[in-house]
């Protein structure tokens, strides 16, 4: 897994720059945003890297809290770019609402996060991150499950199941991640 996320992140952190390959939905977006997909791409490139280090640091807090800083500014500005990317000649109404209902979730979780922190509250702090990362990990399963569609998908169909991963790929990791949470009794546990 950590391969297929370093792997996303650096397509996402040259896609910018390499736009010939690009689908035409995307090209499109490049041409009416050519400074804001480019930021939202890098940044969200970065947000891949970041969030799972800062997580994997909390057990550090010298390293964890810079790491988290860096990580809280990057996942900002891949939110907030992600509103007018997801709505700016989306695909479909159902994936340009998808994937701005996932920038609008993730700047929730992250702002949680922060307000949960400063009050010294770590577990809820904790499950707010991890469910901010769940959110977080939608960009590589929607690269996955775009690539399972083209192996064996109609193009047909292609509008529909666009829309529907524009929800599933971060909306049942993001599901998951809760159950699990809820079921391992993390989100009321102080994890230090």
């Amino acid at each position: 897994m950590a391969l297929l996320v370093i792997y996303t992140a650096a397509k996402a952190f040259y896609s910018p720059w390499l736009v010939d390959d690009f689908p035409e939905e995307l090209a499109i977006k490049v041409e009416l945003m050519p400074a804001i997909f480019p930021l939202h791409m890098v940044s969200g490139a970065l947000a891949l890297v970041l969030v799972p280090t800062a997580l994997l640091l909390r057990r550090r807090p010298r390293w964890h809290r810079p790491a988290g800083r860096i990580a809280a500014s990057i996942v900002a500005v891949a939110g907030l770019t992600a509103f007018p990317v997801a709505l700016i000649e989306p695909v479909t109404l159902g994936s340009a609402l998808g994937f701005a209902t996932q920038g609008a979730v993730w700047l929730v979780l992250l702002g949680l996060g922060l307000w949960n922190i400063r009050r010294g509250r770590v577990a809820a702090h904790r499950t707010c991150m991890l469910l901010m990362a769940a959110t977080t990990s939608g960009a590589v399963f929607f690269r996955v499950y775009l690539a399972l569609f083209a192996m064996g998908g109609s193009y047909r169909h292609y509008e529909q199941f666009y829309a529907c991963d524009a929800w599933a790929a971060w909306g049942l990791p993001l599901i998951a991640t809760a159950l699990w949470l809820k079921g391992t009794g993390a989100t009321t546990r102080d994890p230090r």
